[in-house]
Order: C-alpha cells, then structure tokens, then sequence
C-alpha cells in the first residue's frame, strides 16, 4: 500500500524574501466571497452555539470580519437573530448556518426572508450524496443573489464536487479543529493545510472560494493558509471565551472568569439542541475569559499583515502568487516555538 505524505501547519514554514514595506499598514487584507459580499479581512468565526448568535455576528461586522451564525435553535429564534443582525449593520453581509436535513429549506427561506446575505451549509461530511441533493434543492427555491458557503470537505475530488453540486464557496477541512475528535473516533481526516494546498491546485480554485477550517492556532498559521492557496480562514477556537460569545460568563473555584466553549458534535452540545446524543466527534470544555473580540482580532490582523510583508506583498493576491514554504524537522518545530535554553 502507497502512502501520500501529508503535511500540518505545523511541518511547514514560509521563507522571508526581499521587501520593500516599511509598515504592515501598507498591507490590505480585503477579500471578496463574491462580487456582492467583500471584506475588509479574509476571517470567518465558526457557527458554534458557543461562538457566534447576534451579538458576536454584530461585533465581527464591524470589525470588517464574518461570524456565520449557528443553526442550533429553532427557525423563528435564528430568523430574528438574522433580522437583528441585519438592521444593525445594514451595509454589511449577514451569514447563517442551516443543515441538509428536516427543515432545511424552510428554514433558509425564512433566513432570507429575514436579510441573510449567505447561507452556510454545514455538515460534517460534505463530500455526500445528501450534500448534492441539498444543493441542487437550495439553488432551485433561493434567489440567485444568496451565495451558499458549503462543507466541510477534504480533498481535491470534495472541493470540486461541491463546486459542480452549486456551493458559491467552500469550507476546507475535516477533524482539524481543537474540540473536534473525528480523527479519532473515525480515523478519518487530512491536515488542513494539505487540503488546502491540494484543493488550490484545482482548475476551480480562483473561481470557488477556498475557506480553511480547522487546526488554525495562530496567525502565523493563518498566513499559512492563505499563502496555500485559502482565500478566507474560518475560526472557532482562538475566539472563544471572548465578551461577545453566546453563553454565561462562569467563575471558577480559584476565582478566574471562564466561558465554556464545545464541539457541535460533542456530548454536551448534541443533548442541547436535541435531547439526545449519538456519535461523538468533539468534545466541550471551559476557556478564560478573554475580553472583547476586537483585541484579539487585532493581534490575529497585526500577525497576518507583518506576515506577508516577511515575504514583500500588500495583498492577498499577491501573496498567494510569492508564497514560498519549506518543510521543516521536528528539531525545527522546537526551534521555531518560544523556548528558553535550558528547559
């Protein structure tokens, strides 16, 4: 049996080259999804019951980002999440997640209704006859105007299927995320940057957006993932435990402030949006607090920008174009992390 090589964040590094910058504020992140919906950065915040409802979709709107708001509730709790997001931020798109079973086009129509501007389909395995059908069945019974986010998928062949299936762009990755075990309960998954990587060489890359997901832990990793080939990123874990969140601010036995922060297919998650939980790929744990959304935001953009000014480009565009990686050992992982001789 032949076995391909596949390579994590964490294997790889980009290589500084010449450049002429002389302050990261030169650098522009705007990204576009499509002609109608443009950002000022290429970063999306997972539709997690613990990530994104309305007041973090509100935040990361005007911060210039995307939260796409989860779909864990009931269709009328969703659409007015949808409705105040909308008239909140009337200039900016507004994004919310549906499923590809039950309800699915009720509740996207009613979304619209309400004033999304994208709709994420959002399953676990996207690379699936159900998918297809979802699609062919949504781009039927919704406006042309509505761009539909789908995934999750991991492969060239997933990316584009979905493309051929309808999805306006695509969310890359499958069991990379910190609470996500499908790897381990399935055995199943790609590290995110080889998926990635892989799915920028196809002939659709350019035309479908790609969206990382899963296994992004910093901003060096994020600009990773853009210089592969990822037009935006999408983030869970480096936004939980901030204000904005849905979910109760806790206080631990020693006295510090946490937010809990759970997988969608976790336990937990599964018996509260359902009553009863079947295959467990994630798991849920407590965070602390970390503050506004807007301060870690701006140390993921200050990271993002000095990154690609290392390699001399003021755009996205440009750097995709330039990017340069090389593999590195496993002594290099160590080095390249912050150590202290001795320890």
């Amino acid at each position: 049996m032949m076995f391909n090589q596949a390579l994590s964040y964490d294997d790889v590094l980009l290589t500084p080259q010449y450049s002429d910058i002389e302050s990261r504020s030169e650098v522009s992140l705007v990204s576009e999804l499509d002609k109608n919906n443009n950002f000022d950065l290429p970063i999306i915040a997972s539709p997690m019951d613990t990530i994104v409802e309305g007041e973090m979709a509100v935040a990361l709107a005007e911060l210039g980002a995307l939260g796409v708001i989860h779909r864990y509730n009931s269709v009328l709790d969703q659409k007015r999440m949808v409705w105040d997001v909308a008239n909140k931020v009337s200039n900016k798109p507004v994004a919310a997640a549906i499923a590809i079973t039950g309800d699915f086009v009720d509740r996207a129509e009613a979304l619209v209704d309400a004033g999304v501007d994208i709709l994420c389909v959002d399953v676990a395995h996207g690379h699936h006859m159900m998918m297809r059908n979802a699609l062919a069945t949504l781009k039927r019974n919704l406006p042309n105007n509505v761009h539909i986010m789908a995934g999750n998928v991991a492969t060239r062949k997933g990316y584009e299927a979905l493309a051929e299936w309808g999805a306006d762009s695509v969310r890359i990755g499958i069991g990379g995320g910190s609470i996500c075990s499908t790897r381990v309960q399935t055995g199943h998954g790609i590290p995110t940057f080889q998926s990635v990587l892989d799915c920028s060489e196809s002939e659709c890359a350019g035309e479908i957006p790609i969206i990382a997901d899963g296994g992004i832990k910093t901003s060096g990793d994020i600009v990773k993932a853009i210089g592969a080939g990822a037009d935006f990123v999408m983030i869970g874990s480096l936004f939980s435990g901030t204000t904005e969140t849905p979910g109760k601010i806790l206080q631990a036995a020693d006295g510090a402030k946490m937010k809990e922060y759970r997988g969608m297919a976790s336990r937990e998650a599964q018996l509260a949006w359902r009553g009863r939980a079947s295959s467990l790929e994630g798991i849920a744990t407590f965070v602390p607090l970390k503050g506004k959304v807007k301060y870690v935001l701006d140390d993921l953009v200050n990271g993002i920008r000095s990154g690609l000014s290392y390699t001399g480009c003021r755009s996205i565009a440009e750097f995709q174009l330039n990017a340069k990686f090389i593999h590195q050992t496993s002594a290099g992982q160590v080095e390249s992390s912050t150590h202290i001789l001795g320890r």
